[in-house]
């Protein structure tokens, strides 16, 4: 793509923008941004780190498009009705969505390989980058999360890495239908679930995606994927599963409160011990997906096994915040019914009560999704667990709200599971810091919001202050 003409992000602070722009700006391009969270200031060490970049950020009023030279970059939560869009119309400035630009950078790579599917996508991005950036392989990263491996002080919003080898990265995002627009040469297919879209369009999405590889690498156990995987040549196709026949496989699993340990089982091969240093059973399968991956990228699996060791896991993904009063407070992603049943099913294979603080990440989601949350949660929650609701997180804009956080938990008592609607999310923090007594895990769950982090932080120091 031209890197001499500025590039312009409306919602630079998005997890999906900042880390382009941050790929662009790396790679010499002149970019700036704003952004809601910044007029509000929210969050305002991520901005500071942005404007370390090199990248000037201004109010999202339209002060900041001043040019017909500018390529406007907006994000999928961005109007037409906001001043900054406005400005790039009255101006006529080129248009270009995140995907968009994504597509371009990715496509245009010599090694581009894409990670699809409805959950674990940027934990396999962040653990392929691991991998090849440990085997001086120098990838080039896009990722949706923070990377803990790649996070210092002075880069504590990785995200994003620029490398000068071959291979480009990529989570992919089906959500929008943007997933169209990438050509992997090595495509993952972790799984197929509900989220935003009908099965029959993820379904036909993520099968048009992978047609599109040289090598596709692919989650057998999920039904929906070895379908998929029956549509290609077999010679295009490597398969990975835990409990069903595939080429790789994880055999002696160990789990543990913080990790897990495997046998990495390819057929053809000597078997080779794995330890991993983030937990639960969706995250060994997640390693597979990032061993075989690389594998079809050419890194000998033996190698694969032994660097994925290092890898520390992502902001945000079951990340312990702290422990104090013997209980543990957590971070967690978790925001789809698939994402919520795997960090359920990985808490619960340890003893002790948990205390669920899940904000939906829009309304629209929660109507698309209510029944199976509500399974999510009446099949996940002990007994004796809370879960605990605030309203969904909301930025402005036109929405409808037709389902709410009160119908998730009025439908979730119905189930029998204790739950409880807190509308103010901060009221939903004390509580959950005033109901955990020794021996609890709080969980912080939910999308789209920065500062859930904080909130959880908030939330251990009340409990160490009791």
């Amino acid at each position: 793509m031209d890197m001499s003409k500025p590039c312009f992000f409306v919602g630079i602070g998005g997890s999906g923008m900042m880390p382009l722009a941050m790929i662009l700006a790396a790679r010499g391009a002149t970019v700036a941004g704003s952004d809601r969270s910044l007029d509000q200031a929210r969050l305002p060490a991520k901005f500071d780190y942005l404007r370390d970049l090199g990248v000037e950020l201004f109010p999202q009023d339209g002060s900041g498009i001043t040019s017909p030279d500018q390529i406007v970059v907006a994000s999928a939560a961005i109007e037409p009705t906001v001043p900054d869009m406005v400005a790039a119309d009255n101006l006529g400035c080129a248009r270009r969505t995140r995907a968009e630009m994504l597509a371009d950078l990715f496509n245009a790579s010599p090694m581009p390989i894409g990670v699809a599917g409805t959950s674990g996508k940027s934990t396999v991005t962040g653990m392929i980058g691991w991998i090849l950036h440990a085997l001086g392989r120098d990838p080039s990263v896009m990722n949706g999360a923070v990377m803990k491996n790649f996070a210092s002080p002075h880069a504590p919003f990785a995200s994003a890495l620029v490398g000068g080898g071959n291979a480009f990265v990529s989570e992919v995002d089906e959500s929008d239908g943007s997933i169209a627009l990438f050509s992997p040469r090595i495509a993952v297919l972790n799984n197929v679930s509900l989220d935003h879209k009908s099965l029959d369009e993820l379904n036909r999405l993520f099968g048009d995606f992978i047609a599109k590889a040289e090598k596709a690498v692919i989650n057998l156990d999920n039904a929906d994927g070895a379908r998929l995987a029956g549509t290609l040549p077999a010679d295009r196709v490597l398969g990975f599963a835990i409990e069903a026949d595939a080429e790789i496989t994880a055999t002696d699993i160990v789990e543990k409160p913080y990790g897990a340990c495997f046998t990495l089982v390819i057929k053809g091969r000597d078997p080779v011990e794995v330890e991993l240093q983030v937990p639960g059973r969706h995250n060994i399968a997640n390693a597979l997906a990032a061993i075989g991956a690389c594998c079809a990228a050419g890194v000998a699996p033996d190698e694969a096994a032994v660097a994925i060791g290092g890898f520390t896991g992502l902001r945000r993904r079951f990340e312990l915040v702290g422990e104090t009063n013997d209980i543990a407070v957590l971070d967690d992603f978790g925001h789809n019914p698939d994402k919520i049943a795997a960090t359920l099913t990985t808490l619960h294979a340890f003893p002790g009560r948990l205390i669920v603080l899940f904000q939906p990440h829009g309304y629209g989601p929660l109507k698309v999704m209510r029944r199976e949350l509500v399974a999510a949660f009446a099949q996940g929650l002990a007994p004796d667990d809370v879960l605990i609701l605030p309203d969904p997180a909301y930025y402005g804009g036109t929405v409808t709200r037709e389902v709410t956080s009160a119908d998730i938990v009025a439908d979730v008592q119905a189930a029998g599971r204790n739950a409880r609607h807190i509308a103010d999310r901060a009221e939903a923090g004390a509580l959950a810091a005033d109901l955990a007594r020794p021996g609890d895990r709080v969980v912080v769950m939910g999308a789209r919001d920065d500062t859930l982090s904080l909130l959880a932080g908030d939330i251990l120091a009340r409990i160490a202050a009791a």
